[in-house]
């Protein structure tokens, strides 16, 4: 069985409005728009800005105080997708 090495989320900052900046534990980092999650299920308290501002990293990726979290894959997918990934080798 064939091992896969999925970094995790080391530090999240907001930026505004439903942009974060994650760096990630191969030193890979970069901005995300998250307002897709926006509004739906478990993410419908983060339509409150000053409740998304409450994100924090978990021990491996982002979470918010109702249990909210998005998978570290998902993440660094979306920012590969955008085109908006930094220290890229």
């Amino acid at each position: 069985m064939k091992t896969v090495y999925m970094p995790r989320v080391i530090d999240a900052t907001y930026l505004h409005d439903y942009f974060i900046h994650i760096v990630f534990s191969n030193g890979k980092e970069g901005r995300i728009d998250l307002s897709p999650f926006i509004g739906q299920g478990v993410f419908e308290p983060l339509t409150e800005k000053t409740y998304f501002k409450k994100l924090f990293v978990d021990g491996w990726t982002i979470s918010w105080p109702n249990g909210a979290d998005i998978a570290p894959e998902t993440l660094y997918d979306l920012i590969e997708r955008s085109g908006d990934m930094v220290n890229e080798t």
